[in-house]
Protein backbone atom coordinates (compact mmCIF):
# COMPACT_ATOMS: atom_id res chain seq x y z
CA UNK A 1 0.00 0.00 0.00
CA UNK A 2 1.46 3.56 -1.13
CA UNK A 3 2.39 6.05 1.89
CA UNK A 4 -0.19 8.58 0.11
CA UNK A 5 -3.31 5.93 0.14
CA UNK A 6 -2.51 5.00 4.09
CA UNK A 7 -2.26 9.08 4.96
CA UNK A 8 -5.86 8.85 3.39
CA UNK A 9 -7.39 5.74 5.48
CA UNK A 10 -5.71 7.10 8.42
CA UNK A 11 -7.81 10.56 8.06
CA UNK A 12 -10.92 9.16 6.81
CA UNK A 13 -10.89 6.91 10.03
CA UNK A 14 -10.06 10.46 12.33
CA UNK A 15 -13.17 11.49 10.89
CA UNK A 16 -15.22 8.51 11.48
CA UNK A 17 -14.44 8.39 14.35
CA UNK A 18 -15.09 12.18 15.31
CA UNK A 19 -18.48 11.57 13.70
CA UNK A 20 -18.99 8.94 16.09
CA UNK A 21 -18.62 10.99 19.26
CA UNK A 22 -21.36 14.05 17.99
CA UNK A 23 -24.50 14.22 19.17
CA UNK A 24 -26.68 14.62 16.35
CA UNK A 25 -28.83 17.92 16.79
CA UNK A 26 -32.10 17.26 18.23
CA UNK A 27 -35.14 17.83 15.29
CA UNK A 28 -36.68 21.23 15.39
CA UNK A 29 -40.05 20.62 16.38
CA UNK A 30 -43.00 22.51 16.86
CA UNK A 31 -44.70 22.32 20.22
CA UNK A 32 -47.70 23.50 21.99
CA UNK A 33 -47.03 25.35 25.00
CA UNK A 34 -49.34 24.23 27.30
CA UNK A 35 -49.35 20.65 26.58
CA UNK A 36 -45.24 19.86 25.73
CA UNK A 37 -45.81 16.37 24.97
CA UNK A 38 -47.82 17.18 21.56
CA UNK A 39 -45.25 18.08 18.47
CA UNK A 40 -45.86 18.41 14.97
CA UNK A 41 -43.06 18.67 12.16
CA UNK A 42 -44.65 21.37 10.53
CA UNK A 43 -46.83 24.62 11.85
CA UNK A 44 -50.52 24.25 13.48
CA UNK A 45 -53.03 23.84 15.87
CA UNK A 46 -52.49 21.48 18.83
CA UNK A 47 -55.08 18.71 18.52
CA UNK A 48 -55.90 18.76 22.33
CA UNK A 49 -56.23 22.62 23.64
CA UNK A 50 -56.12 24.40 20.38
CA UNK A 51 -53.15 26.67 21.10
CA UNK A 52 -50.46 27.43 18.00
CA UNK A 53 -47.69 25.23 18.18
CA UNK A 54 -44.25 27.05 18.68
CA UNK A 55 -40.58 26.56 17.99
CA UNK A 56 -37.97 27.25 20.29
CA UNK A 57 -40.18 27.06 23.90
CA UNK A 58 -37.97 28.46 26.50
CA UNK A 59 -37.38 26.43 29.95
CA UNK A 60 -40.46 27.05 32.07
CA UNK A 61 -39.98 29.45 34.81
CA UNK A 62 -42.48 30.77 37.06
CA UNK A 63 -43.97 34.47 36.62
CA UNK A 64 -44.19 36.63 40.15
CA UNK A 65 -47.41 37.83 40.27
CA UNK A 66 -48.28 40.83 42.62
CA UNK A 67 -52.14 40.79 43.59
CA UNK A 68 -53.86 44.13 44.32
CA UNK A 69 -57.33 43.98 46.24
CA UNK A 70 -59.35 47.13 46.14
CA UNK A 71 -60.98 47.50 49.38
CA UNK A 72 -58.06 46.34 50.81
CA UNK A 73 -60.81 44.82 53.02
CA UNK A 74 -63.39 43.35 50.61
CA UNK A 75 -66.60 43.54 52.05
CA UNK A 76 -69.09 40.04 51.80
CA UNK A 77 -70.97 40.60 48.82
CA UNK A 78 -69.93 43.73 48.21
CA UNK A 79 -68.05 45.14 44.48
CA UNK A 80 -64.14 44.26 44.93
CA UNK A 81 -61.19 45.30 41.97
CA UNK A 82 -58.29 42.34 41.57
CA UNK A 83 -55.47 43.68 40.27
CA UNK A 84 -52.25 42.08 38.75
CA UNK A 85 -49.15 43.06 38.06
CA UNK A 86 -46.82 40.48 36.24
CA UNK A 87 -43.05 40.54 36.91
CA UNK A 88 -40.60 38.73 34.98
CA UNK A 89 -38.28 36.47 37.05
CA UNK A 90 -34.95 37.38 35.45
CA UNK A 91 -34.85 41.02 35.74
CA UNK A 92 -37.80 41.90 38.14
CA UNK A 93 -39.35 44.46 35.52
CA UNK A 94 -42.94 44.14 35.02
CA UNK A 95 -44.54 42.40 31.58
CA UNK A 96 -46.17 44.07 29.61
CA UNK A 97 -46.28 41.71 26.35
CA UNK A 98 -48.54 38.98 26.61
CA UNK A 99 -49.61 35.72 23.99
CA UNK A 100 -53.53 35.12 23.63
CA UNK A 101 -54.16 31.91 25.44
CA UNK A 102 -57.38 30.33 24.53
CA UNK A 103 -58.94 33.05 22.65
CA UNK A 104 -57.75 35.47 25.94
CA UNK A 105 -54.92 37.16 27.21
CA UNK A 106 -55.41 36.25 30.90
CA UNK A 107 -58.43 33.76 32.39
CA UNK A 108 -58.76 33.67 36.25
CA UNK A 109 -60.84 31.32 38.45
CA UNK A 110 -61.94 32.35 41.65
CA UNK A 111 -63.08 29.28 43.85
CA UNK A 112 -64.55 30.00 47.49
CA UNK A 113 -62.83 28.01 50.33
CA UNK A 114 -66.21 25.69 50.76
CA UNK A 115 -66.22 25.43 46.73
CA UNK A 116 -69.79 26.67 46.35
CA UNK A 117 -68.93 29.80 44.40
CA UNK A 118 -67.13 29.05 40.80
CA UNK A 119 -65.86 32.04 38.27
CA UNK A 120 -64.03 32.18 35.27
CA UNK A 121 -63.34 35.21 34.27
CA UNK A 122 -61.18 37.35 31.98
CA UNK A 123 -59.54 40.66 33.18
CA UNK A 124 -58.60 43.46 31.18
CA UNK A 125 -55.45 44.45 30.25
CA UNK A 126 -54.11 48.60 31.50
CA UNK A 127 -52.29 50.63 29.48
CA UNK A 128 -49.34 49.78 31.80
CA UNK A 129 -49.53 46.12 31.20
CA UNK A 130 -51.31 45.11 34.08
CA UNK A 131 -54.82 43.45 34.81
CA UNK A 132 -58.27 44.38 36.14
CA UNK A 133 -61.00 42.42 37.95
CA UNK A 134 -64.01 43.68 38.86
CA UNK A 135 -66.79 41.64 40.02
CA UNK A 136 -68.57 40.39 43.66
CA UNK A 137 -67.40 38.01 46.55
CA UNK A 138 -70.55 36.91 47.95
CA UNK A 139 -69.50 35.25 51.13
CA UNK A 140 -67.01 35.82 53.74
CA UNK A 141 -63.62 33.30 53.77
CA UNK A 142 -60.64 32.37 51.65
CA UNK A 143 -60.75 32.30 48.09
CA UNK A 144 -58.07 30.78 45.55
CA UNK A 145 -57.70 33.32 42.60
CA UNK A 146 -55.49 31.06 39.85
CA UNK A 147 -54.31 33.10 37.26
CA UNK A 148 -54.38 31.85 33.56
CA UNK A 149 -51.58 33.71 31.30
CA UNK A 150 -48.81 33.57 28.86
CA UNK A 151 -46.08 36.11 28.82
CA UNK A 152 -44.12 36.59 25.69
CA UNK A 153 -41.09 34.86 25.73
CA UNK A 154 -41.74 33.04 28.73
CA UNK A 155 -44.28 30.04 28.72
CA UNK A 156 -47.84 29.52 30.20
CA UNK A 157 -48.47 30.35 34.01
CA UNK A 158 -50.42 28.87 36.52
CA UNK A 159 -50.04 31.18 39.33
CA UNK A 160 -52.23 30.82 42.82
CA UNK A 161 -53.07 33.42 44.96
CA UNK A 162 -55.07 34.09 48.04
CA UNK A 163 -57.63 36.55 49.04
CA UNK A 164 -59.83 36.87 52.50
CA UNK A 165 -62.97 38.31 52.94
CA UNK A 166 -63.48 38.62 56.89
CA UNK A 167 -66.69 37.19 58.83
CA UNK A 168 -65.83 33.60 58.13
CA UNK A 169 -63.26 31.14 59.71
CA UNK A 170 -60.85 29.70 57.06
CA UNK A 171 -61.77 25.75 57.04
CA UNK A 172 -61.18 22.87 54.71
CA UNK A 173 -64.27 22.29 52.99
CA UNK A 174 -66.37 19.34 53.47
CA UNK A 175 -67.63 17.25 50.07
CA UNK A 176 -69.21 14.40 49.67
CA UNK A 177 -69.19 12.44 46.19
CA UNK A 178 -70.95 13.20 43.58
CA UNK A 179 -71.03 11.98 40.07
CA UNK A 180 -74.65 12.34 39.49
CA UNK A 181 -75.97 13.54 35.81
CA UNK A 182 -75.88 17.52 35.81
CA UNK A 183 -78.63 19.71 34.12
CA UNK A 184 -77.55 22.67 33.13
CA UNK A 185 -78.66 25.48 30.57
CA UNK A 186 -78.95 23.41 27.47
CA UNK A 187 -76.81 20.34 28.52
CA UNK A 188 -77.50 17.35 30.18
CA UNK A 189 -73.83 16.17 31.18
CA UNK A 190 -72.61 12.60 32.51
CA UNK A 191 -69.55 11.79 33.77
CA UNK A 192 -67.91 7.91 33.97
CA UNK A 193 -64.29 8.02 35.62
CA UNK A 194 -61.76 5.16 34.44
CA UNK A 195 -61.04 3.78 37.09
CA UNK A 196 -64.16 3.92 38.87
CA UNK A 197 -62.02 5.18 42.21
CA UNK A 198 -59.50 7.51 41.00
CA UNK A 199 -55.93 7.05 42.92
CA UNK A 200 -53.35 9.73 43.79
CA UNK A 201 -50.48 9.69 41.01
CA UNK A 202 -52.19 7.83 38.77
CA UNK A 203 -54.09 9.08 35.29
CA UNK A 204 -57.78 9.00 35.52
CA UNK A 205 -59.98 9.20 32.98
CA UNK A 206 -63.06 11.57 33.01
CA UNK A 207 -65.47 10.74 30.38
CA UNK A 208 -68.16 13.02 29.79
CA UNK A 209 -70.85 12.48 27.69
CA UNK A 210 -73.51 15.27 26.71
CA UNK A 211 -76.99 15.37 25.75
CA UNK A 212 -77.81 16.77 23.06
CA UNK A 213 -74.65 16.88 20.68
CA UNK A 214 -76.10 19.35 18.06
CA UNK A 215 -75.38 22.81 17.57
CA UNK A 216 -72.08 21.93 20.41
CA UNK A 217 -69.63 23.90 19.89
CA UNK A 218 -65.48 25.06 20.95
CA UNK A 219 -65.43 27.34 23.97
CA UNK A 220 -62.46 29.53 23.85
CA UNK A 221 -60.62 27.07 21.12
CA UNK A 222 -61.31 24.42 22.69
CA UNK A 223 -63.88 21.50 23.18
CA UNK A 224 -64.18 22.13 27.06
CA UNK A 225 -62.39 23.49 29.87
CA UNK A 226 -62.10 22.00 33.41
CA UNK A 227 -60.58 23.22 36.63
CA UNK A 228 -59.83 20.45 39.32
CA UNK A 229 -59.73 21.76 43.09
CA UNK A 230 -58.65 20.04 46.01
CA UNK A 231 -61.00 20.53 49.05
CA UNK A 232 -58.04 22.31 50.76
CA UNK A 233 -58.01 24.36 47.50
CA UNK A 234 -53.72 23.66 47.74
CA UNK A 235 -54.09 21.40 44.24
CA UNK A 236 -55.44 23.77 41.47
CA UNK A 237 -55.23 22.46 37.97
CA UNK A 238 -57.04 23.57 34.37
CA UNK A 239 -56.57 21.68 31.35
CA UNK A 240 -58.23 20.72 28.03
CA UNK A 241 -59.58 17.48 26.52
CA UNK A 242 -57.79 14.85 25.84
CA UNK A 243 -59.91 13.60 23.16
CA UNK A 244 -62.85 15.59 21.51
CA UNK A 245 -64.02 15.75 17.92
CA UNK A 246 -67.63 17.64 18.28
CA UNK A 247 -69.23 14.55 19.40
CA UNK A 248 -71.06 13.59 22.23
CA UNK A 249 -67.79 11.55 24.29
CA UNK A 250 -65.12 14.09 25.85
CA UNK A 251 -62.65 12.57 27.33
CA UNK A 252 -60.07 14.52 29.68
CA UNK A 253 -56.70 12.95 31.44
CA UNK A 254 -56.29 14.11 34.92
CA UNK A 255 -53.66 12.75 37.35
CA UNK A 256 -54.84 13.88 40.58
CA UNK A 257 -51.55 14.48 42.94
CA UNK A 258 -53.00 13.82 46.35
CA UNK A 259 -55.28 11.69 48.16
CA UNK A 260 -58.27 14.04 48.85
CA UNK A 261 -61.62 14.88 47.75
CA UNK A 262 -61.92 16.84 44.63
CA UNK A 263 -64.17 19.30 42.93
CA UNK A 264 -64.55 19.03 39.37
CA UNK A 265 -65.86 22.02 36.84
CA UNK A 266 -66.37 21.35 33.06
CA UNK A 267 -67.66 23.95 30.91
CA UNK A 268 -69.07 23.11 27.62
CA UNK A 269 -70.73 25.54 24.82
CA UNK A 270 -73.90 24.18 22.76
CA UNK A 271 -75.39 27.36 20.48
CA UNK A 272 -73.70 29.88 22.13
CA UNK A 273 -74.38 29.14 25.57
CA UNK A 274 -71.24 28.38 28.07
CA UNK A 275 -72.97 25.15 30.53
CA UNK A 276 -71.13 24.74 33.32
CA UNK A 277 -70.84 21.42 36.09
CA UNK A 278 -69.97 20.72 38.52
CA UNK A 279 -69.07 16.71 40.20
CA UNK A 280 -67.21 15.72 43.31
CA UNK A 281 -65.03 13.00 43.51
CA UNK A 282 -63.01 11.41 46.27
CA UNK A 283 -59.40 10.18 45.29
CA UNK A 284 -58.03 7.40 47.48
CA UNK A 285 -54.24 5.50 47.83
CA UNK A 286 -52.74 2.80 46.21
CA UNK A 287 -53.82 -0.38 48.40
Amino acid sequence: MSRGLGVVIFLCMLACAWLVGQTPAPPLDYTCPMDRDVRAGTPGKCPRCGMKLVLGIPEPLEYPVELSVTPRVPVQGGDVVLGFKIKDPKTGARVSKFEVLHEKLFHLFLVSQDLEFFVHGHPELLPDGSFRYQGKLPKAGMYRALADFYPSKGTPQLIAKTVLVPGGRVETAHLKSDTNPKHTKNLDIELVTDPPAPIAGFQTKLLFHINPSDGFEQYLGAWGHMLVASDDLIDMIHTHPFLADGGPQIQFNVTFPRARTYRVWVQFQRKGVVNTAAFTLPVGVLQ
